[in-house]
């Protein structure tokens, strides 16, 4: 009897270790699926980017590789360029500023330009003439297969008078090169050898 009973207390131990090397490879499973699952939850949450539009709503827009938008940063980095330095109100204050916001995107070549302008009187007689000065691009040509990158922008003036406007086609070149984004350079480039190869009255409307 005794015996017996010792050998229900052996068999019981045995049932226990069972019972508690189960429960622990039951445990490692369940800490290795939640790691897991954490791990591929912050992967997928890298992927997206979280955008405060006007301080009220959280937007969520998927991140991508930085090289696919280039082109189109490009291409809007050379036209907010040409905005600011070819649209000309007759006030001196609002043509500083716009052309010292244009020259953080672009090296020495645009401002040469600017001061031949400026030596020429060509801002002078903006001012004195109360004229407008707008443009529209039409178009920015880029070559982005050999560095740095060769952009050709074609666009119009707009020159508008208390008695006419006068549209002016208006072509330029320049090339591009990488640089560190700013908050006054958002696109990352600076424009090179920036010249204007084209500026011809096309048409004039009486007003």
């Amino acid at each position: 009897m005794e015996f017996k009973t010792l050998r229900n207390i052996e068999n019981s131990f045995k049932q226990i270790r069972l019972f508690t090397f189960v429960f622990a490879i039951l445990c490692f499973g369940v800490v290795g699926i939640v790691v897991y699952k954490s791990y591929s939850f912050a992967e997928e949450q890298r992927q997206k980017i979280y955008v405060l539009d006007n301080g009220k709503s959280l937007m969520v827009a998927l991140s991508q590789d930085m090289s696919i938008n280039r082109p189109v940063e490009a291409r809007e980095h050379v036209r907010r360029f040409h905005e600011l330095f070819f649209t000309v109100a007759p006030d001196k204050n609002a043509i500083e500023s716009n052309v010292k916001r244009a020259f953080n995107m672009a090296d020495q070549s645009a401002f040469n330009y600017y001061k031949d302008l400026s030596e020429k009187g060509y801002y002078n007689r903006i001012i004195s003439g109360n004229i407008q000065q707008r443009i529209e691009i039409d178009s920015v040509v880029a070559d982005f297969n050999n560095y740095p990158y060769a952009v050709k922008t074609y666009g119009k003036q707009f020159i508008i008078r208390s008695s006419n406007l006068t549209i002016r086609n208006l072509v330029t070149n320049c090339q591009l090169v990488n640089s560190v984004r700013s908050d006054s350079n958002p696109q990352g480039f600076t424009i090179e050898k920036f010249n204007v190869i084209e500026n011809k009255d096309v048409e004039t409307v009486n007003r």
